[in-house]
């Protein structure tokens, strides 16, 4: 080796050496916000204090779905709970490009499916932080991660021009860098931010680092090899935007699921330093079935622990300081109240807080109606959101150039939606509910749930000070519009359709917390016939809620709804005024169902096969 060669390696060494740094710097710490009730602003934790790993499986489920994203995963999530943990195949981050057994290929291209706030980010940090630090995938050279939403200002680029506008530091050796593709590593996190067209079956392809092309094309043709053959990719994505995408172009699909019940309690044990009060916490979480549910997802836990930390909290009489949730809508109504009273210390601060509610609001609805999770300054202006408002930062996470904006959590987005109807009482919330209903792939679900809830009086007290004065017409709204959502006779139903849309109703009564109102709602019912729809165990949660309410009801059809016995369990005390059950092809134990017959009064027939 001549010492041009020698100094031209020692170069190479050195801006991979500078890449490595650059990049260990930026994914060293995990941040977040701190929890409501103390100063907002952002802490920062080591992965080794905070991070508790996901659960990732294998996948290729990307159709249509007619039902929210987020509470299909979870009854999936809890159909892998009941696997045993030997069943359910584990794929680690050492092993996203590892041999696949099934195509029996080395893949390149890899996609991680997941819901919102279910880790992907953080995942994708984890993975460029673990290669920074030598313990993952040395056999590339060089990584490059980069995020959509960050993509989305770049119009006509080149590859190269793409690479140094997030690392200039690579400029000098960029060209030798590309000329071995096979170790190169491109990571791209949230293709469902892209404003790009992206079109993965286009032969429209780009074939040169500096060639310009639309941003799109140049993400498409490396993961189509016509870029770079030989390099790896790496994407991740919500459900929604894969289910109209052709994924057959990624040789391994894997779906992060979140945490099992093992990482909860784990999660909640980093996050409260005493461990009392981590214990305590979880304990009640685990004791209310509907938010133990939810802590599949991480920044749920986040949410949950957050409110709990603030919950347990004592003043000196040992005398609770805040409301502890009990439903889902309560747990993010104390949510915003504890940011909300943080920040309105007097009275013009609860007016510039009602007024910021409002704004933010109505946009939060049209992100909703119209699948936008992603906002730049038009969309504030267009909505009065003031961007200089002290508590924009407690909601909405800022990106830099050009200034975009998206909620903490798609499910804070959901509850903002629902809210502002509340705080800003108007004729279009008939309008909301009827558009909320026509959508038929779920995306008003967790709305409308939030919208029920908030009709529930000691629910909507915790925010009163930021409320409309006719706030209990919308309750009043509300509550009618659940009633007519009930068919006078449910038995004759026989769709798969309209079963799932009665039993959302359900949900809808069970936020609600409104038992004069399922009563009456289902007093001339004697029977419903649920059968040949999946029922999970927070279904049955719900549904044990409506049977303990309408002692009125006689006969429940449940056959062939993969019912299991945790969900039995939670129907079980709701049972006993039945007089005929049915849980025909379900797969359940002749001993659970014998254990049941004792229970329901006057048992005319208990069937199960």
């Amino acid at each position: 080796m001549n010492k041009s060669d020698s100094k031209s390696l020692s170069s190479f060494k050195d801006i991979q050496k500078s890449h490595k740094k650059h990049l260990y710097d930026k994914t060293e710490k995990m941040i977040e916000n701190k929890p409501p009730g103390s100063n907002q602003g952002e802490e920062s934790f080591s992965f080794s204090v905070r991070y508790v790993n996901l659960i990732i499986v294998p996948t290729d489920n990307f159709r249509d779905r007619t039902e929210n994203e987020l509470l299909q995963t979870g009854v999936k999530h809890e159909e892998y709970i009941k696997e045993s943990q030997d069943e359910v195949e584990h794929i680690s981050p050492s092993k996203m490009f590892r041999r696949c057994q099934q195509s029996r290929l080395v893949p390149q291209m890899v996609m991680v499916s997941g819901v919102p706030g279910v880790g992907k980010t953080t995942l994708m940090q984890k993975f460029v932080y673990d290669w920074t630090r030598g313990d993952l995938y040395q056999r590339f050279s060089f990584v490059f991660f980069f995020k959509f939403r960050e993509l989305n200002k770049l119009d006509n680029v080149s590859l190269e021009n793409m690479i140094l506008h997030q690392y200039p530091h690579l400029a000098p050796q960029l060209g030798t860098i590309l000329m071995d593709p096979e170790k190169l590593l491109f990571i791209f996190d949230g293709l469902d931010e892209s404003l790009h067209a992206m079109d993965f079956s286009s032969n429209h392809l780009c074939s040169h680092p500096k060639l310009l092309k639309p941003c799109g094309q140049i993400v498409v043709s490396l993961v189509r090899k016509s870029l770079l053959n030989g390099c790896s990719v790496l994407m991740t994505s919500r459900p929604t935007r894969l289910a109209s995408i052709n994924c057959s172009v990624f040789q391994r699909t894997v779906e992060i699921i979140g945490f099992f019940p093992e990482e909860r309690q784990m999660y909640f044990e980093n996050f409260f330093s005493n461990p009392e009060l981590a214990e305590k916490a979880f304990s009640y979480v685990k004791q209310n079935e509907t938010l133990y549910t939810f802590c599949y997802i991480p920044s749920y836990c986040w949410i949950i622990c957050s409110v709990l930390s603030r919950s347990f909290q004592t003043t000196s009489s040992d005398q609770p300081m805040s409301l502890l949730p009990k439903t889902v809508t309560q747990l993010f109504a104390i949510f915003i109240a504890n940011i909300l009273s943080n920040h309105s210390l007097h009275k013009s601060d609860e007016s510039e807080a009602q007024r910021f509610l409002r704004s933010i609001g109505w946009m939060a609805e049209h992100g909703v109606m119209n699948h936008l999770i992603i906002f730049d300054y038009r969309d504030l202006e267009s909505f009065h959101v003031d961007n200089k408002s002290k508590f924009l930062s407690s909601f909405l996470m800022e990106s830099d150039d050009p200034v975009t904006y998206s909620f903490l959590h798609l499910t804070v987005q959901e509850f903002f939606s629902a809210l502002v109807h509340y705080a800003e009482f108007s004729e279009k919330l008939q309008k909301s509910l009827k558009d909320a209903k026509s959508f038929t792939d779920g995306r008003c679900e967790i709305f409308l749930r939030f919208l029920c809830g908030l009709s529930d009086n000691s629910t909507r007290s915790i925010l009163t000070s930021y409320l409309d004065g006719q706030a209990a017409q919308a309750s009043t709204d509300v509550i009618t519009w659940i009633k007519d959502l009930i068919p006078e006779k449910q038995g004759l139903i026989e769709i798969a359709d309209s079963k799932r849309c009665l039993l959302n109703t359900f949900f809808y009564l069970f936020e609600t917390r409104n038992k004069p109102l399922v009563r009456e709602s289902l007093k001339s019912h004697r029977s419903f016939d649920l059968s040949h729809i999946r029922i999970s165990a927070l279904d049955c949660t719900v549904l044990a809620f409506i049977l303990e309410t309408c002692t009125n009801i006689e006969r429940l059809d449940l056959t062939s709804c993969y019912l299991d016995n945790e969900g039995l369990k939670r129907l079980a005390p709701a049972l006993r005024n039945l007089q005929n059950l049915s849980l025909d092809n379900n797969k359940l134990p002749e001993s659970s169902c014998i254990q049941l017959a004792s229970g329901i009064k006057n048992s005319r027939s208990l069937k199960n096969s």
